[in-house]
């Protein structure tokens, strides 16, 4: 059985289980992280030796880092729909995921700890403008990307979404002045509609909601 170690309240781990969850895969989800402890044991560290989450092992293959454990389970579980074959939108997938991780993921991260978990007292509002301008830019370059399009890649749901669709609930949360984003935001109300996507996404990172 597919074994997942984390907290649902890391959106790193949240990417995961939305995956898992779309895949219908059965799995055992054990907390892990912050409260939960469990990333300093030693038989932890054999599996990840950076101490982090999410960790998988899947029937004995252990693997880490979010979007190389999502594209590992949509090419396992589903080859040729969420995992495309063809290797040109293989390529393209992975170049938009890889965009998450490098451009997208260390600003969202920066306002998460300016906004959410400093106490507003002790914001600073000027860096928080800055963030806000940063991860707004590329927005923006994701929001072109959606001009007629359904989903990231086309007329479907792919393993792209899951590595953006925790991100794209915080921007829409967090109480941040946002462009007209048109086309993201009709894509974030086609994730919504999801059984398993917008309910998962609840605790620990959110300051307010509002649907755009």
């Amino acid at each position: 059985m597919l074994k997942i170690w984390g907290r649902e309240d890391s959106l790193s781990v949240q990417k995961v289980m939305w995956c898992i969850r779309e895949l219908g895969v059965t799995f055992e989800h054990i907390p892990a992280g912050r409260q939960y402890g469990l990333l300093d044991q030693d038989w932890y560290l054999r599996m990840n030796p950076n101490g982090t989450i999410p960790t998988i092992d899947d029937d004995g293959f252990t693997l880490w880092e979010s979007n190389a454990i999502i594209k590992y389970l949509c090419a396992k579980y589903s080859p040729g729909d969420f995992s495309p074959l063809e290797p040109h939108e293989y390529a393209d997938a992975d170049r938009w995921m890889s965009w998450q991780g490098t451009e997208l993921w260390p600003p969202m991260r920066q306002l998460l700890l300016g906004l959410v978990r400093t106490e507003s007292d002790r914001r600073d509002q000027k860096r928080i403008a800055e963030l806000v301008a940063t991860v707004t830019k590329h927005w923006k370059v994701l929001n072109g990307r959606l001009e007629r399009r359904q989903f990231i890649m086309g007329d479907r749901l792919t393993m792209v979404e899951f590595a953006f669709g925790a991100h794209v609930y915080r921007l829409f949360t967090y109480p941040i002045d946002r462009p007209e984003l048109p086309h993201l935001a009709a894509w974030y109300n086609r994730l919504c509609e999801r059984p398993h996507y917008n309910p998962r996404f609840t605790a620990g990172d959110v300051v307010t909601a509002a649907k755009p």
